[in-house]
């Protein structure tokens, strides 16, 4: 079985980060994809769709330092779904994407690199693979090699 929720957007606000009780990190971040399609008259239309991120632990703190409202993000997760009680007494029901990997799709400021950095920098001026959540180092290169094979 699969589980699997890659999608591309643009952040909807400033990710917000808090600590649970034994210190772990969780970030919330909306996310907003665009489809472009032609109505029935031929007139073209845009359809916008929100998502709800959450990022845990490492991933959290970073997404704290680097992403910023209107930055294009690439992010792969899991759907979650859950529910909840609201104060009124009302049954609410939400659906996340849990993300495992993202990665910023422009220039960071600062950076003197124009290819698509990730949240976890370059190494040895090449970009560097997403890094999992949770990972505390990138993949790799010591051979100066980047290629996956």
């Amino acid at each position: 079985m699969i589980n699997k929720v890659t999608l591309i957007g643009n952040l909807g606000g400033d990710p917000e980060i808090r600590h649970l009780d034994n210190g772990t990190a969780v970030g919330r971040f909306s996310l907003a994809t665009n489809e472009n399609y032609k109505d029935k008259d031929g007139n073209w239309q845009k359809l916008t769709e929100w998502h709800n991120i959450v990022v845990w632990r490492d991933a959290a703190e970073r997404a704290e330092k680097l992403l910023k409202k209107g930055m294009m993000v690439y992010v792969e997760g899991k759907i979650s779904y859950r529910k909840y009680t609201d104060k009124d007494g009302q049954e609410r029901n939400v659906t996340d994407i849990v993300a495992n990997t993202y990665r910023i799709l422009e220039k960071l400021e600062g950076t003197g690199d124009s290819r698509f950095p990730t949240t976890d920098a370059t190494q040895n001026g090449k970009s560097a693979e997403p890094m999992p959540v949770g990972a505390d180092t990138p993949p790799s290169t010591e051979d100066g090699d980047d290629l996956p094979f």
